[in-house]
């Protein structure tokens, strides 16, 4: 199965343009890969050298933000089967939305995030009730 994932909010907490703190994640993407699941990273994070926005909410310095991303998984020796796409979409489809069966994703309907008050602003994903998700679905064993 390939398997969409978010980075800010829900790999790591909220707090670009810095790579956020761990939230569990890691050892849920180690299961997913080992099952066979392929893990797709779909960011807003971007490599970046003249950002430029009038809105105060985003961040206009200079940065590698997506090759921050793509570390923290290399780091951590947890394979991307692709970056920003599914690597053979292109063979089917011209759409530049990420394939893939499922999606996780701290902004998606649904997903078991955490609110954490004291320690952050945005909530996060919640990895341990994801993980009941995936074994309920079969993608991970019990």
């Amino acid at each position: 199965m390939d398997i969409v994932i978010d980075f800010d909010g829900t790999v790591v907490t909220h707090e670009f343009p810095k790579v956020g703190r761990d939230i569990g994640a890691d050892k849920v993407l180690k299961e997913l890969v080992a099952a066979g699941h392929n893990l797709i990273l779909f960011t807003m994070r971007s490599d970046v050298t003249e950002p430029y926005s009038k809105s105060p909410e985003i961040v206009t310095k200079s940065g590698n933000y997506l090759t921050d991303a793509i570390k923290w998984f290399e780091e951590r020796e947890i394979p991307l089967y692709g970056v920003q796409k599914n690597p053979t979409q292109h063979t089917w489809t011209t759409s530049p939305k990420a394939y893939g069966q499922i999606i996780i994703d701290d902004a998606a309907l649904g997903c078991p995030l955490v609110y954490d008050c004291q320690q952050v602003e945005r909530p996060y994903v919640d990895w341990e009730a994801v993980r009941v998700h995936l074994q309920m679905a079969g993608c991970l064993p019990v």
